[in-house]
């Protein structure tokens, strides 16, 4: 990668999701600086940002810092943080960006870049991220699968963006119906993520129990009826076996991958599911659509939450 290609990249939450991204960016010659808490910054200034990925095993060397103002400079933010933080994130991020500077969401969710533009005023480009990813230690990403990303609209501005991550080995897919790409991930996410984290199971294992299957196809079907009673189109996704094709297309892909919100729930901390089952639950209630198998998993994730 020449210097004139070399963009500047600022990770805003270096956690799985953040460090693999960020990692494989720096791999490919970006100078990177990431955000994240002290252990995480202290293993990487001493060891770098060790990545066990499908196709490669790297230890790279990035800049790390506990500091928000670690940004100032950069090209693209890649925001990261768990969505129970956007608004503060925001707030705190936006006096260290420039005008230039590209602010990306990669996170679970379908208003994330919604939240973040409300609380800050920064026009953050949504992103539907296609990665099993984990981070096994403080330095020490795991990757299951995949790594694609879709961004939009179709703007000059995004076909740039999407050609900067495709350099740097990131595939990268511009869209005109990005809400309702951001709308197919959230099936997936709502069936996959809580059954993984109440079963303690992976995904494969999911998929291969037929009673797990059934619980995919209650919870993808109601993300479904709830998407037509708001409006969204989603791509290639227009009945029920559409939309449990989709959750299966993703637990088959990386059946190691044990969830986000698992990995959480295991670790005391707060989960994402107020983004994902909660959030259609309340989208439900104001439709007028019921869905109760979303309402159950969601409130069952929430006691195993509130334990801590």
């Amino acid at each position: 990668m020449t210097e004139a290609a070399r963009p500047r990249v600022a990770v805003v939450g270096a956690g799985a999701v953040g460090g693999y991204y960020g990692g494989v960016m720096a791999r490919a010659g970006a100078a990177v600086v990431m955000i994240g808490r002290r252990p995480f910054v202290d293993a990487v200034t001493a060891n770098g940002l060790r990545i066990d990925a499908k196709h490669f095993q790297a230890t790279v060397r990035v800049e790390a810092s506990t500091e928000l103002s670690a940004v100032r400079g950069a090209d693209i933010v890649l925001f990261c943080v768990k969505t129970t933080d956007n608004a503060a994130t925001a707030r705190a991020l936006a006096p260290f960006l420039s005008p230039s500077t590209v602010v990306v969401s990669l996170q679970n969710g379908v208003d994330n870049a919604e939240q973040i533009r409300a609380a800050s005023g920064i026009d953050a480009v949504p992103s539907v991220v296609y990665v099993a990813a984990e981070s096994m230690e403080p330095g020490y990403i795991k990757h299951h699968g995949r790594g694609d990303l879709v961004i939009g609209p179709e703007t000059e501005r995004h076909t740039r963006l999407a050609a900067q991550f495709e350099r740097c080995g990131i595939p990268c897919r511009v869209s005109n119906n990005i809400e309702g790409e951001l709308w197919v991930k959230l099936i997936a996410n709502c069936a996959l993520n809580p059954v993984s984290a109440l079963g303690q199971a992976v995904y494969g294992r999911i998929a291969a129990s037929e009673d797990g299957r059934k619980l995919l196809d209650e919870i993808s079907y109601e993300v479904l009826v709830v998407a037509r009673a708001a409006g969204i189109v989603m791509p290639g996704v227009d009945d029920r076996a559409a939309a449990m094709a989709v959750t299966m297309k993703i637990a088959t892909q990386v059946p190691e991958q044990f969830s986000s919100t698992g990995q959480d729930l295991n670790r005391g901390k707060r989960t994402e599911i107020d983004s994902l089952n909660g959030f259609i639950d309340r989208r439900g209630a104001a439709l007028g659509v019921p869905t109760p198998v979303n309402h159950a998993v969601y409130t069952l994730v929430k006691l195993l939450e509130d334990r801590k």
